[in-house]
């Protein structure tokens, strides 16, 4: 092919070539938009009043001293002399079982004492008669008029008659102990209440009959003083450690919706409760209950009051998490009138208050887009930035946050006053260039 030729045929491949591979990728940006489009702000209010820090807990109520009286013997029930909610007085009888059968074994208990003792004083007359063998022995002994065999058979009976005195002995005290045990039976056959309180719930009706052969049934369940009652809580190990004895807390119960009930934390417990995988501990707290308006076994939604400040101005948690991204800040720069000038007329979209390198707050030149949103982080040591909306337009602002209560947090150090709209998102403007790909 001779040079005419690759020259004539040169363009056509180099065409071919480009439509064969194609083109990778065509960026075309998106203009952010119109001169025409509407710009909105979503805006929260400045607020003054009172923050408090909280822990919250759910618990239930109970009586500081609940006392569960028992049957410490078997029977059949005669007599009750409570019921549910009675005030009762400490020795106060409660209840009756039949007594005839611990009767019954008294007696027994009595004969067995009786016959102990008659042979304890056969015993000591076996001993005496053998002491009187021995000695006679023991003079014919001394005048050889007997063997020596039969002095050590008087010694022998002697020490035999004395064995049996002192097993009769021990005979009389066992029976004198089944006797007084006996007669203790029969007096628990009558319930006494062990304290001064009242019946929160009685287990057994007349007639029926209770088994104390392995442990003590319960009759009746008395809560010593409902006038002071405690809530156990189950609070969660990441809060745990906020908790500290004489804390002020606050609760509410379902059975009286829109009033609040006032406590005081008496022990955080360390004993763990691990549930699901899940580790709480006991925060007791005490509740005065002078009206008796609280029950035991109410459910109670505790709120564990950490700290408070009061008149203080309270930014929305949602304007501190506000960041615009460096393309939305750019972008409003450009559409919000006045030549590209920010709302200081600076050119900077921000407070117009400079720093030590000569840049505005936002971090940026003169006329230049600020840095704070984006990727892009600046520094502002123990301060945030939140956007103020004034005259229309966005201000930065920097404030100095304090105690927060989840929803709001206190300002300590900024330029904001109660009643000020703080941006939290912005509307009209993309949050961020989109890209086209095309062959």
């Amino acid at each position: 092919m001779n040079a005419a030729t690759v020259k004539r045929w040169l363009p056509r491949i180099l065409l071919l070539a480009l439509v064969a591979g194609g083109v990778a990728f065509l960026i075309i940006e998106r203009p952010w938009a119109s001169g025409d489009a509407k710009i909105t702000f979503q805006t929260v209010v400045v607020g003054k009043g009172t923050i408090a820090a909280q822990v919250t807990a759910n618990g239930t109520l109970s009586a500081r001293a609940t006392v569960l009286v028992g049957a410490q013997v078997s029977g059949r029930v005669i007599e009750i002399h409570a019921d549910f909610n009675d005030q009762v007085k400490k020795g106060q009888v409660i209840a009756k079982l039949d007594e005839s059968v611990l009767k019954a074994q008294i007696d027994q208990a009595q004969a067995s004492y009786d016959l102990a003792i008659a042979n304890q004083r056969k015993a000591s007359i076996s001993l005496a008669d053998a002491d009187r063998q021995l000695k006679r022995q023991q003079t014919l002994k001394e005048q050889q008029l007997v063997a020596g065999a039969t002095l050590e058979t008087a010694e022998v009976t002697r020490d035999v008659a004395s064995a049996s005195l002192a097993a009769a002995k021990a005979q009389v005290s066992q029976a004198a102990a089944n006797l007084k045990q006996a007669r203790t039976n029969l007096s628990y056959a009558t319930i006494n209440s062990p304290v001064d309180g009242v019946v929160l719930s009685r287990s057994v009706d007349v007639g029926q009959t209770v088994q104390a052969s392995l442990q003590a049934p319960t009759l009746f369940t008395i809560a010593e003083d409902l006038s002071r009652m405690q809530i156990d809580t189950a609070v969660a190990e990441a809060d745990v450690g906020r908790l500290t004895e004489s804390m002020k807390a606050t609760f509410t119960v379902d059975a009286f919706p829109g009033k609040t009930f006032d406590g005081l934390v008496r022990q955080v417990r360390n004993a763990p409760t691990t549930t699901s995988g899940v580790v709480t501990y006991d925060a007791v707290i005490d509740v005065d209950n002078k009206d008796k308006t609280l029950r035991p076994g109410m459910t109670a939604n505790v709120t564990f009051v950490l700290a408070q400040v009061v008149d203080a101005v309270k930014i929305p948690n949602a304007a501190l998490r506000f960041k615009p991204t460096r393309e939305q800040m750019t972008a409003l720069r450009d559409q919000l009138g006045g030549g590209g000038r920010g709302s200081d007329g600076s050119g900077r979209w921000g407070s117009g208050q400079r720093g030590s390198n000569g840049r505005g707050n936002g971090g940026s030149p003169a006329g230049g887009p600020p840095r704070e949103g984006g990727n892009t982080k600046r520094d502002f040591g123990d301060k945030k930035p939140v956007y103020k909306l004034e005259d229309g337009k966005p201000k930065l602002v920097l404030v100095k946050p304090g105690l927060t209560d989840g929803s709001a947090t206190e300002m300590l150090e900024g330029e904001l006053k109660p009643g000020d709209q703080l941006i939290t998102e912005i509307s009209g403007v993309s949050a961020a260039p989109r890209k086209v790909g095309a062959f």
